[in-house]
């Protein structure tokens, strides 16, 4: 898989060099287009040629002489055949030498007529002295006026052309006094082009420029040519830079003075250093990012060789490995070199039955299909061993969305294996002891109906029995009876009735444990509203403080049982508040923070000592003696198998003499309902 690097902000830097060159390159054909319209509209010929005399350009003016349209391929088309070797001579040494003396030559037309025209050219080298091109002037001699284009003087005509050019033309003889200045080289040094005329080189160039041009002017003055790049302090005080060309004029063998050509190129130098800083901004830009890229791949690689349990390797689109990491060798055994190409279902065992691995060729369609598959599955080591192994295949595409790949990462679970297996064993063993369990649990329920059906007929017959007996004999007796035998007989009586409301105890908590509970939402507010009606019935003569909060939420459960339980809880408070001038009963909520609402019933009556009450819920166990205040010890543990039934818990904070408060949870329904539960019906309900 490749993966292409660009450092953030590199396409941006790229387009504006882009832009900016295009912009230059534009500039630059259009001063080119500007300065062929120049030549074109010259009124002499101008013609540039190489060194092998293959015509680069002719104007339109030479065509027209010619009577061409189309443009010459060769210089030696233009000449009559007699004048070519005369041609050759004046290129030759205008190549070898960079001067020639002006020549006269013959040129011919289509039509065969002839006329002459005098050729001064002048040669362009490199920065390494090698000759690129030169340039001709070709101008009517006076005798050949009657050509379609009037003739003109040769020093009218290079003023002419010189003028309309750009670069920067002059001409010093071999003392430095200047004898030509175009019209941009003068406005250079704010003068006209007459006013150039005759001035020496030492007055014309700042003095502290002349240090470095002299040496120059001296070799061109001996015959070689000089081409080097300057930088110069424009009028306007900004700096430019110039490409410098000193070319010798060579007469009849000597030098007699020095062409001077300066070309602008201080917008290529800009350029040219926008380009250059530009592209060490993307350099630089470059080593970072691939610097970060490679580090990022080193962290990758040693993450991926450095985990134990599982694998990474990647595979086409056919499933041939291409990738082949440490950590796969280390799981799998089979180094880099035997793995790499074939097909991943060597990996895999093929006794897989019972499992849910599917055919490997399936498994490449789902996971391109669906971005990412997971199988599990026997896996095969070099050496033939296997490990069972959870695989995660996962397709692998670039931002065009074609697939690059998959990524295959396998884990070794043989030990989660191995440890499922044996809990399955336990499962199966738990299982069936549950049943066994089950089983008890139905055979104890039917001895408990047995035992419930005993004690209902059984027992109660004879105590029925008992304590009719006693009320006939307490009716025979009457008041005048031994004083000791009515008291006995009462004893007989009260002991009755609190063996039988102990059955009915023990009967309702059997009943309690295979009761169905029918959950419904419950309004605590009219609940427990009823439930002090009857309290307040029961006891008339009490001064009863209630405190109840109004807001009092909605419960889910057994409208019945629930009111069994609160029953049970406000009686006690009310009983054990006997003592006190004036009771206060207080009963609220809050939320119970892991769920669910937790209730209050708290009193100011007589408490108890609650580390001595470790069996505070247990059926017939009482805080305080019979004597003192009545009752069987069945109430708590009545409701606290109620609240447990519905998933709460119950418990108490209390101290003597310091009242007692009892909490219990209850599960939250969410909905208020819209019914309501009358006073008049609650109050019916049993205590």
């Amino acid at each position: 898989m490749d993966t292409s690097i660009c450092p953030d902000g590199m396409d941006a830097a790229a387009l504006d060099v882009e832009q900016l060159l295009a912009l230059r390159t534009q500039e630059l054909q259009n001063a080119l287009n500007s300065a062929r319209a120049l030549s074109d509209q010259a009124p002499c010929g101008l013609i540039t040629f190489d060194a092998e005399q293959r015509c680069v350009h002719v104007n339109q003016t030479l065509r027209g002489w010619l009577g061409r349209t189309d443009a010459p391929q060769h210089l030696s088309e233009l000449v009559a055949p007699a004048w070519r070797d005369a041609l050759n001579t004046h290129v030759e040494s205008l190549r070898q030498s960079g001067h020639c003396d002006p020549v006269e030559l013959e040129m011919l037309r289509p039509d065969g007529r002839a006329f002459r025209v005098r050729m001064a050219s002048t040669p362009v080298f490199d920065a390494e002295g090698h000759f690129l091109h030169g340039s001709a002037v070709l101008t009517l001699p006076g005798e050949h006026a009657s050509v379609d284009t009037p003739p003109a003087t040769a020093d009218s005509l290079l003023l002419s052309i010189t003028d309309r050019i750009p670069a920067r033309l002059a001409y010093y003889d071999k003392n430095l006094i200047c004898r030509f200045a175009n019209q941009a080289h003068a406005a250079r040094y704010g003068k006209t082009p007459a006013e150039m005329v005759g001035s020496p080189l030492s007055q014309v160039v700042r003095p502290e420029i002349l240090p470095d041009i002299l040496p120059r002017v001296a070799q061109a003055l001996s015959g070689q040519t000089q081409t080097f790049e300057a930088e110069r302090l424009g009028a306007d005080g900004l700096r430019n830079y110039f490409e410098i060309h000193y070319i010798p004029d060579f007469q009849n063998g000597a030098v007699e003075g020095i062409f001077i050509e300066l070309h602008d190129i201080t917008e290529r130098r800009r350029t040219e250093e926008f380009v250059l800083h530009a592209n060490q901004d993307l350099e630089q830009r470059v080593r970072e990012r691939s610097a970060e890229l490679f580090a990022s791949e080193q962290r990758y690689r040693l993450m991926v060789d450095a985990i134990q349990d599982y694998c990474i390797y990647f595979v086409d689109e056919n499933g041939g490995i291409t990738e082949w990491t440490e950590s796969a060798q280390r799981l799998h055994g089979h180094t880099r070199s035997q793995i790499m190409g074939r097909s991943y279902e060597v990996l895999l065992a093929g006794d897989n039955a019972g499992e849910d691995e599917v055919d490997p060729g399936q498994v490449l369609r789902l996971a391109k299909a669906h971005g990412q598959w997971e199988t599990r599955g026997w896996r095969l080591r070099e050496d033939g061993s296997r490990f069972w192994a959870h695989t995660v295949l996962t397709a692998l595409r670039n931002e065009s969305g074609e697939l690059q790949g998959l990524s295959s990462i396998t884990r070794d679970m043989t030990a989660a294996k191995s440890l499922e297996d044996v809990m399955n064993d336990l499962n199966r063993e738990l299982e069936k002891r549950v049943a066994e369990r089950t089983q008890q649990l139905v055979a104890a329920n039917k001895d408990l109906d047995v035992f419930s059906h005993m004690v209902s007929h059984d027992l109660r017959a004879p105590l029925r029995h008992i304590a009719s007996f006693v009320s006939l004999l307490q009716e025979q007796m009457g008041e005048s009876g031994d004083t000791l035998a009515l008291q006995y007989q009462n004893s007989i009586a009260k002991a009755a009735k609190r063996m039988s409301l102990m059955i009915e105890g023990l009967l309702e908590y059997a009943r309690l444990g295979r009761v169905t509970i029918t959950a419904q939402p419950v309004p605590m507010a009219p609940l427990l509203h009823g439930v002090m009606a009857h309290l307040k019935q029961e006891n008339p003569d009490r001064r009863i403080e209630w405190v109840v909060e109004e807001d009092l939420p909605v419960v889910r459960g057994d409208a019945m049982l629930l009111a069994q339980a609160l029953g049970n809880l406000l009686d006690n408070a009310v009983k054990y508040t006997r003592t006190r001038d004036v009771a206060r009963i207080e009963v609220g909520w809050k939320v119970n923070p892991v769920g669910g609402r937790t209730f209050f019933v708290a009193d100011n009556g007589v408490g108890f000592d609650l580390e001595k009450a470790h069996n505070l819920f247990v059926m017939f166990q009482r805080q305080h003696h019979s004597m003192d205040f009545e009752g069987t010890g069945t109430g708590l543990a009545l409701s606290q198998r109620i609240i447990e039934r519905h998933g709460g818990r119950i418990w108490s904070e209390t101290a003597p003499g310091e009242g007692c408060t009892f909490y219990f949870t209850l599960p939250f329904d969410g909905a208020n309902p819209e019914m309501a539960f009358p006073e008049s019906s609650l109050a019916e309900l049993p205590a």
